[in-house]
């Protein structure tokens, strides 16, 4: 029989959100090791056929949406109830959800409920060639470490990712897949959804294409105005250390790394930035990275596309003179 592995797709008013196309990524890359089908979960209400083809032609040999009214919303228990009921009827060998509020909610309580293996905010999947096992990568020890994990006894293995830790599957039209609507019949939750309101201060920094860093090089908070008028005029947001964030430099929404945010812009930035390994796996998929620190041996430059071994208090006023001069593309 052949393996089946899921990815939980997520969608929003009924459209499909960029971690769904992340992990097709993550899902492709497993399916063709264990020579497995690829099978795209998805819960809503009415989505439309044309978003449903969207993850056929990213990758999915399958769709499964999962269609009802209680399902138009996140709502654990009602979720949870569909997915339980699909893994009993499919029998699923890996489950991969985003690390995003619903997955971080949803797989762990499927997971319990299944008496199923799960790892959480995983940064890398692999299979091993000699078993077919998931081999689940993430830190561990504060970051300090990295451990690979696997659930050898209880099928299916479960993982949720980081979003943004690795790139979007791209579309490949034409491709032939299989859509399939269930309706289920669900138990009625216990809870209501009686309003959203965003994050009031949430700065943007994992859809940013353009992102200034600033570390503890920047030694006081007055001096985070520097960097502010860097990002101002590349167009780009603000992100912080996490050494920055718990000195109520910057707020927590900046953060970048392990126990911050991880993001994938075009260009990075980073002023003062060591490079912890915690903050490096938030960040080293980004396409350029340019880091700007008084320490030659700092650890920023090894994963940097561009060094600069100096003050970031000349670095910046030079290169803001630059922008403004017009010299510089990064502000087309």
């Amino acid at each position: 029989m052949t393996p089946d592995i899921w990815i939980i797709a997520e969608q929003r008013n009924g459209q499909l959100q960029s971690v769904s196309f992340e992990l097709l990524t993550r899902g492709l890359a497993l399916a063709g090791k264990r020579q497995a089908r690829l099978s795209a979960v998805i819960f809503g209400s009415g989505i439309p056929d044309g978003e449903l083809q969207k993850l056929i032609d990213c990758g999915a040999d399958r769709v499964l949406a999962v269609d009802a009214p209680e399902l138009a919303d996140f709502d654990l228990e009602s979720h949870a109830a569909a997915l339980l009921g699909l893994i009993r009827s499919e029998k699923p060998e890996i489950i991969i959800a985003g690390a995003t509020s619903s997955g971080r909610t949803l797989l762990p309580y499927a997971a319990m409920t299944a008496h199923a293996g799960l790892t959480a905010d995983c940064t890398e999947l692999d299979i091993e060639p000699e078993t077919g096992l998931l081999l689940q990568t993430r830190p561990a020890i504060g970051g300090n470490i990295m451990a690979t994990i696997k659930c050898p006894r209880y099928q299916p293995q479960m993982a949720t990712v980081r979003p943004k830790s690795c790139r979007p599957a791209p579309p490949q039209p034409g491709r032939n897949g299989e859509i399939v609507r269930i309706h289920p019949e669900l138990p009625v939750s216990r809870i209501r959804r009686t309003g959203f309101t965003p994050l009031a201060d949430d700065c943007g920094i994992q859809d940013a294409e353009r992102l200034v860093v600033v570390g503890r090089g920047i030694r006081k908070p007055d001096n985070i105005k520097l960097a502010r008028d860097l990002a101002a005029a590349l167009g780009a947001s603000l992100g912080a250390t996490r050494e920055v964030v718990d000195r109520g430099w910057l707020s927590y929404p900046h953060q970048v790394g392990l126990s911050g945010k991880t993001v994938t812009p075009k260009l990075y930035i980073g002023l003062g930035v060591s490079g912890a390994i915690q903050h490096l796996a938030g960040m080293q998929t980004a396409a350029t990275i340019i880091a700007v620190n008084t320490d030659p041996e700092a650890q920023i430059f090894k994963v940097a596309d561009f060094g600069i071994a100096g003050s970031l208090f000349d670095v910046v006023p030079a290169l803001l003179r630059e922008i403004q001069e017009g010299k510089t593309p990064w502000t087309k």
